[in-house]
């Protein structure tokens, strides 16, 4: 009988067998412009629904835009803020909850996962992008667009943060409010 290696080894001078590569949690650069990308597609779309058409047409506004005075009236940057803010929110839960991903993070090969390792349920996903909606805080008179800007910098800056400083699992406040999703690299 001969000296034979065990099933599956590769022959002498062949190195190791391969081992299958297990994804790993997504960077804070490729999830940053993954969020990029879905900002921008989703101002485009904003910008042509709910500015032009639904708040001009519906309101009778010169496009909707401008939320300090500059012509607007004060229901259309009401009904703005509010389309706006369930435009962004429900495009992040629905396509995170439904797929993983969103278009950005199809683009950057990026995964949403709930703590079982499937998608987010929908609620998972809505906690997760709370934080999206804060330009519902538009329809406070005067300030409250300049109020929506600061906390949702804040909240960015703060989820930057706790990308960065989780070293192992690149999670962020937002993945811990939803139940311990997590987000990883799958490509």
């Amino acid at each position: 009988m001969t000296d034979q290696p065990p099933p599956g080894t590769p022959p002498p001078g062949y190195g190791p067998a391969p081992t299958p590569t297990l994804p790993r949690p997504g960077e804070l650069v490729d999830r940053f412009l993954a969020r990029l990308i879905d900002y921008v597609l989703l101002a485009l779309v904003n910008a042509i629904l709910v500015s032009a058409l639904v708040v001009g047409a519906l309101m009778g506004d010169a496009a909707g835009f401008g939320t300090f005075g500059g012509g607007t009236t004060f229901a259309a940057s009401a009904v703005s803020a509010i389309l706006s803010s369930a435009l962004a929110l429900g495009y992040f839960a629905l396509m995170e909850s439904s797929r993983g991903q969103t278009i950005g993070k199809m683009l950057l090969k990026l995964k949403t996962t709930g703590p079982d390792g499937q998608n987010p349920s929908l609620e998972q996903a809505i906690r997760r992008n709370l934080f999206t909606a804060l330009g519902i805080l538009g329809i406070i008179p005067i300030f409250g667009s300049l109020l929506s800007a600061m906390l949702s910098l804040a909240a960015i800056v703060l989820i930057a943060i706790g990308i960065n400083n989780d070293t192992v699992n690149r999670q962020a406040w937002h993945d811990h409010f939803a139940g311990e999703t997590r987000v990883w690299k799958v490509g």
